[in-house]
């Protein structure tokens, strides 16, 4: 009888486990599903007749497909159950979701004609940034298993980004494309098609580039900032304030503004570095990664 109930304990604890080890992988299928359901009602609009509403409404999908992106990760930290199979599979719904969709919805907002070189260039960029979104997660996958066991290139990681991270410049594209079509924008400064096309692809080409560069972008979870108690706390509601009026009535200006002066903090930061030269302490976390060829 009691080999019969340790038996029966252990089969209980292994279920117990693959529940445990389930909870993360379903949040990650549930992240790309918002990506995949993104592609594929946006495929169903004919190229350049989708609108400020059907646009913030892909917008919002990613940006919980963002959050659930964030979740399972830090999840599957907190109660140790991380996995190969977990690790593969979050990349890939990273790929779906932040490297392809951003560039189905910049293609489809577009009135483009065939054959031309304005449709050529907007394809162009749309391929840069999805290629290079992948691109980037390789190395992100290659440098997260080459700093398994070392504890220096564990905490580096966590504080700093090698080339900017998908999830970031997923919201950056389609912050800018929403932007554009946004009645405001609309309203009072009306663009030309031609106009807006071009900078929309100029601007996946950009994050492309930004994805693989070897320059460092910060974690937010690492942004510390000296302020006194009572002044956080002020401007911490001020902040919450205005940002929860502008979501309600500015989403795409305000979702612009987020992920756009994220990327602009790290170019400064980087550029203060590169002015600093590699002998000053200054911003010393933020010297740009050397290149493997250079090492060879």
């Amino acid at each position: 009888m009691k080999k019969i109930g340790d038996s029966f304990r252990l089969f209980c604890y292994h279920e117990d486990m693959k529940r445990v080890y389930l909870v993360p992988n379903i949040i990650t299928a549930f992240s790309l599903a918002c990506g995949l359901f993104v592609i594929f009602k946006i495929n169903m609009v004919e190229p350049g007749s989708g609108d400020y509403d059907v646009i913030q409404k892909s917008v919002f999908l990613l940006l919980i497909a963002a959050f659930a992106d964030f979740i399972d990760g830090a999840l599957a930290r907190a109660i140790h159950a991380e996995s190969e199979f977990g690790f593969v599979f979050d990349s890939m719904a990273d790929a779906v979701s932040f490297g392809v969709a951003p560039s189905v919805l910049l293609l489809k907002t577009l009135s483009l004609e065939q054959g031309t070189f304005l449709s050529f260039f907007c394809a162009t960029g749309a391929m840069v940034y999805s290629l290079c979104g992948v691109l980037r997660l390789v190395r992100f996958n290659v440098k997260t298993t080459e700093a398994k066991g070392n504890a220096e290139l564990e905490a580096a990681q966590k504080k700093h980004f090698t080339g900017l991270p998908i999830p970031a410049a997923a919201a950056a594209a389609v912050s800018i494309n929403l932007f554009f079509l946004s009645p405001f924008i609309q309203q009072w400064m009306p663009i030309s098609p031609e106009t807006r096309a071009i900078v929309l692809a100029s601007a996946m080409i950009v994050l492309g580039y930004l994805m693989v560069c070897r320059l460092k972008f910060p974690s937010l979870k690492f942004l510390h900032f000296r302020i006194p108690s009572f002044h956080l706390a002020f401007l911490t509601v001020v902040v919450a304030v205005f940002t929860l009026y502008g979501i309600l009535y500015f989403f795409a200006e305000i979702l612009t503004l987020i992920a756009w002066s994220y990327i602009f903090l790290a170019l400064v930061l980087s550029i203060i570095r590169l002015i600093a030269g590699k002998k000053s302490k200054t911003l010393e976390e933020f010297e740009p990664e050397p290149d493997e060829f250079d090492n060879n």
